[in-house]
């Protein structure tokens, strides 16, 4: 307008117009200025986005591949589970097994999903199991690639222990079942008139028929405590009222085990959160435990301490524990003893009347009540198990 020496309306006026022709000019004509790859390359961003947010609404770990299997996105759970994931690098760089890369490369080929099923040992023993996903048909050449994997190692760790568990029990009725037929049939058969083989086998039998009950009792206290394992108790317990009733419950039991028992008590009010019942359940397998595998004649104490609270604990706990002076347990049992039905010495267990099971009641016990077992012994020093609560504060 200054150097044109123009008017103001007439410049307007070509202004208006240059406007109103570029907005009103065909969209194929723009699509061909602006190229035919920004529409792609604008629609896989949008893709990608969208895959990226339903990633992260995921629970199972989900990563998100190119092609050529470079990593475009991946969720949290992913994260987690592989640390050096990145995008951007490569999806070798943190599985490495040949069936798995394999289905990557031949995804976009396939163009349907196929499910891949892998074993790591390090950092830590895993299995998994993955699916690969191509998110184009068969017919495209370029598209990206989901993978959705899914942790196995819980779930066939459950299945093993189910099987273990079946196999244990059967072969612990077995052995009672078996000596109980034996003397039936010798009863009806070549001792039916022989009164000195029934007061033999009788007592033998009712020994036996104690044993199978003894371990149905056990079967069906596990699985009730396993079945509330993940509920935690909200009643309000002190401690010293445990302790005083099984003292008064194993007293006659030291008795007749010749063996003495000293109960400790808090100097005052010990308040958990628990079941008074199942506690006391924990403190009757301990001290039953000492008195069977004890030294005859020998001493038995439960010992009660108070364990304040250290740096940012808010409260303190208790511990009570059970001290034998008996024989005492190898180093390499010790982390055993609360597996279901495994014993140090297996003939002396089942002449004692033992199940195998009370220390997994009682590991399921505390786990329930957010608590611990530790196990402290040393071959001809006795046993030391001590059960350790957190402290509730009274209001």
């Amino acid at each position: 307008m200054a150097l044109g020496d123009l008017s103001v309306p007439l410049a307007l006026t070509a202004f208006i117009s240059f406007v109103a022709s570029v907005a009103l000019l065909p969209r194929q004509d723009v699509d061909q200025v602006l190229g035919p790859d920004l529409p792609r390359s604008l629609s896989s961003a949008r893709s990608t986005s969208a895959m990226h947010v339903m990633a992260e609404a995921l629970p199972d770990p989900v990563i998100l591949l190119d092609r050529s299997g470079q990593v475009l996105s991946c969720n949290a759970p992913a994260r987690g589970l592989f640390a050096p994931l990145r995008e951007g690098s490569h999806i070798s760089s943190v599985i490495r097994t040949p069936e798995f890369l394999d289905a990557v490369s031949a995804a976009p080929k396939r163009g349907r999903a196929v499910t891949v099923t892998y074993a790591e040992r390090v950092p830590v023993g895993r299995r998994m199991a993955v699916t690969v996903a191509p998110l184009t048909g068969g017919n495209e050449r370029s598209g990206n690639i989901l993978v959705l994997l899914r942790d196995l190692t819980e779930i066939e760790r459950i299945n093993q222990m189910r099987a273990d568990f079946i196999a244990f029990a059967s072969h612990e009725l077995r052995t009672p079942l078996a000596s109980l037929r034996g003397f039936i049939e010798t009863l009806q058969g070549t001792a039916k008139q022989d009164p000195g083989a029934r007061e033999r086998f009788l007592p033998i039998m009712a020994e036996q028929a104690s044993r199978m009950t003894r371990l149905i009792d056990a079967l069906l206290s596990l699985s009730r405590v396993e079945m509330n394992a993940h509920v935690p108790p909200s009643d309000l317990v002190d401690l010293n009222d445990v302790l005083g009733h099984a003292g008064d419950t194993l007293e006659p039991l030291a008795v007749d085990s010749g063996m003495h028992l000293e109960v400790e008590r808090f100097p005052r009010p010990a308040i958990v959160r628990g079941d008074r019942d199942e506690l006391l359940q924990v403190l009757q397998n301990l001290v039953q435990n000492a008195l069977k595998y004890g030294n005859p004649g020998g001493h038995v104490r439960i010992e009660a301490k108070h364990i304040p609270s250290l740096g940012r604990q808010t409260t303190g706990r208790y511990a009570i524990a059970v001290v034998d002076d008996g024989p005492g347990i190898p180093p390499e049992h010790l982390p055993r003893l609360t597996e279901r039905f495994y014993r140090v010495d297996v003939a002396s267990s089942r002449e004692k009347g033992g199940t195998g099971l009370g220390l997994a009641i009682v590991k399921h016990i505390l786990n329930r009540h957010r608590g611990e077992l530790a196990i402290a012994s040393k071959p001809g020093k006795g046993s030391t198990f001590t059960v350790m609560l957190n402290e509730v504060r009274a209001s």
